[in-house]
Order: structure tokens, then sequence, then C-alpha cells
């Protein structure tokens, strides 16, 4: 059994900005010469989140639409009495998504449905560089 770590950068300059990280989730993984494992997809930062989702016009407004009913932004919350910082709904959205997902892979090719997509989310209300940790576990 090998462990390969690899990391990836990703930019958003909006709040709730969807990067799709796909192909470079693949590009990392062809890299590595496994066929076989699972591919943890970790975001750095507490105010990011991964997932997968259809990266398709639509649904990348309804997504920052559905959390802006769940978890307001224009709301005061006690994170921002604490910190002053203005993102507490950043949180909040973060601990929703969660900052990993966990991925197979049969004969190296990701296990992802034809319209799903690996997704990198940026909650903060301000742009940010987000890093992506990539652990291959596999053979």
């Amino acid at each position: 059994m090998n462990v390969i770590t690899e990391r990836i950068k990703t930019r958003s300059e909006d709040s709730c900005g969807i990067s799709d990280i796909t192909g470079l989730v693949v590009d990392k993984l062809s890299k590595t010469g496994m066929k076989h494992g699972n591919v943890t997809i970790f975001v750095e930062g507490a105010t990011g989140g991964v997932t997968t989702l259809e990266h398709e016009p639509g649904l990348l407004k309804d997504l920052p639409e559905l959390f802006e009913k769940l978890i307001p932004s224009d709301k005061d919350y006690h994170h921002d009495k604490t910190w002053g910082d203005g993102n507490g709904f950043s949180h909040l959205r973060s601990a929703l998504i969660g900052p990993s997902v966990s991925i197979p892979f049969i004969d190296g090719t990701l296990t992802l449905g034809t319209w799903q997509q690996i997704i990198v989310l940026n909650f903060d209300n301000r742009p940010r560089s987000r890093q992506v940790l990539l652990q291959f576990i596999g053979e």
C-alpha cells in the first residue's frame, strides 16, 4: 500500500465561489501511477468546503441561493461579535459541507458519476486562495 500526498491551489474572488478541481485531481492521480485505492481531498481553512456536484450554470446559481436561505449572510452571528470579521455565516456554511471528501479509484479512474465533479467552495466574505491537499492511498 502506497501513500502519496499532493497539493493544488484554487482561487475564488467571491463568497460562495465554486471551483471545479476534477481535472486537477485526475491529472494528479494519473501521475501517481496508482490503479486502485482512494483519494481524500481536504481543503485547508475554516471557511472552505469540498463536495461533489454537477458543475453546470443552473446549479452554480442554485447552490449559493440555497446557502443564503439556510445560513443568511446578513444575519448577526455570535462569531461576528467575538471577532468582528463578519464571516460567521462562512464558518457555518463550511461546517455544513465539511472540509473533505473521499473518492475511490479503480483501474486508475475516479469513480465519479457521469455528471459528478469535485468542487471546492469559498464561503468567506472576501476573495481567498485555498490549499487543497490530496492524499492518494492505494496501489
